[in-house]
């Protein structure tokens, strides 16, 4: 299509496309370019409470709490470091494990592809486990 005496294509008109589609009855109007500033009023606040100041009891536990989770995410990455990269010096170290096949599919395509799951899923429970356990120690201590 070409708008009469222009030459220039005219837009397809899609159907419930507000661009294009104008004459639609509930149509959307084109954009007219002017911004609208949204602003709250004046002089108006949001209402936060205020949280008392901690003491410096409170923030030794705190400071204590996040250095033992810091101290467990470190020691079970490492952990699962040390796994992995255990895994994979066995399998180049021992070339007979080349031999075995399972299913047509080599051991150490196995062992790397598939056994580091439940290694991953091990991790993860001992640590949320472990995680949950240092913060019922941090709560039982602050709300004594």
């Amino acid at each position: 299509m070409t708008s009469p005496g222009t030459g220039s294509p005219e837009p397809a008109r899609v159907p419930g496309n507000p661009w294009t589609a104008a004459a639609e009855p509930g149509a959307l109007p084109p954009p007219t370019g002017n911004r609208v500033r949204v602003s709250a009023p004046a002089g108006s606040m949001p209402s936060i409470p205020r949280r008392p100041e901690r003491d410096a009891a409170e923030a030794f536990y705190v400071r204590s709490l996040i250095r033992s989770q810091l101290r467990l995410a470190v020691s079970v990455a490492l952990g699962f470091l040390l796994l992995l990269v255990g895994l994979a010096v066995m399998v180049a170290a021992w070339p007979q494990i080349h031999d075995v096949r399972l299913a047509t599919i080599p051991l150490p395509w196995w062992l790397l592809g598939v056994a580091v799951y439940p290694l991953i899923l091990v991790s993860a429970f001992l640590f949320n486990r472990a995680a949950a356990r240092n913060e019922a120690q941090y709560r039982s201590i602050v709300e004594r």
